[in-house]
């Protein structure tokens, strides 16, 4: 198979793909011709059918199709140019070559992001974990399989472990370099701050926002999972449930970020700071390491704003 990471500028190829996303537009010249986000498992590929005729077949979101183009190189991504399209026919692919993946271990990292629950020393902060991760059937069915962005970052099977790992090991560290800071809270609330997002995103191969992620989001879904655990927990203090949905509420950091609230606790500015940190140094080690061109440069890219540059001295 022909993998997208493996794409070089002027190669016809002849293969199949999971087509992520289908869109009919106009040229300029008021032609129509279809715009198409192709995915395996290495990544994706803009590709676009500029001459609609008999040898495009018909085909939808989320189909896999056998394509026949050439590859070019358009703001310095590759980009195909497709000929033919159809439909592919069962066992002409195997679907798990379509499935993004994380490149470690996620049942390693779901154990270790697991044993941090033993760390906690508060009683209620632990009882909490417990029945969300442990007891929640969503949660411990899809957690360590789910994505963590759409397209942003770490959007692949493993990528939600993947990345709350990560946070809750730089939050881990921070709560020992700072005074006031309660350890318990930090590391709790680094688990918890994306773990909605098994209600957000659809399973792969769609990874698309589901109705409830769409009308909701994973912000408001994660403080009332926050506060569903805590009603079954006796006696659960309920100013330690509002600086729990208040660092999960405030974690994005900013309004047009979609935070409801900014981070207003040394916890909760930690927490932002920590998610923003491994989010976007994510989306730049990807940028670099998807980069096909010749050259420093990666390119623009669109989540951090900025052209990039390889540390390649």
């Amino acid at each position: 198979m022909r993998f997208v990471n493996e794409l070089r500028e002027g190669e016809t190829i002849v293969e199949h793909y999971l087509c992520k996303t289908k869109q009919t537009l106009k040229s300029r010249a008021g032609k129509s011709y279809y715009s198409l986000k192709l995915q395996d498992k290495t990544g994706t590929v803009d590709a676009k059918v500029w001459d609609l005729n008999n040898e495009i077949k018909s085909f939808d979101e989320n189909n896999f199709i056998k394509v026949e183009g050439t590859v070019l190189i358009y703001n310095n991504e590759p980009q195909l140019n497709i000929r033919k399209i159809r439909k592919s026919q069962e066992g002409e692919y195997d679907p798990m070559d379509y499935i993004p993946s994380s490149e470690k271990n996620v049942d390693t990292m779901l154990n270790e992001l697991l044993g941090y629950i033993n760390t906690i020393s508060d009683k209620y902060i632990k009882k909490l974990l417990e029945e969300i991760f442990l007891k929640n059937e969503a949660v411990t069915k899809c957690f360590k399989t789910h994505s963590a962005a759409r397209t942003m970052h770490h959007s692949y099977l493993g990528g939600l472990v993947e990345h709350t790992l990560s946070v809750t090991q730089i939050c881990d560290f921070m709560s020992g370099r700072y005074k006031n800071v309660n350890r318990d809270l930090l590391v709790a609330t680094a688990m918890l701050h994306d773990v909605a997002k098994v209600n957000e995103l659809s399973q792969f191969p769609l990874n698309d926002y589901t109705d409830d992620g769409q009308l909701l989001g994973h912000i408001v879904m994660g403080s009332e999972m926050i506060k569903d655990a805590a009603s079954k927990i006796d006696g659960f203090p309920k100013t330690l449930e509002s600086l729990l949905k208040h660092s999960i509420l405030a974690h994005h950091g900013e309004y047009e970020y979609g935070s409801p609230e900014l981070p207003k606790t040394i916890e909760a500015f930690i927490l932002h700071c920590a998610d923003n940190m491994d989010a976007k140094t994510k989306a730049i080690e990807e940028a670099i390491s998807g980069d096909t061109t010749q050259g420093s440069w990666v390119g623009y890219q669109r989540i951090m704003q900025r052209n990039i540059r390889k540390s390649d001295f």
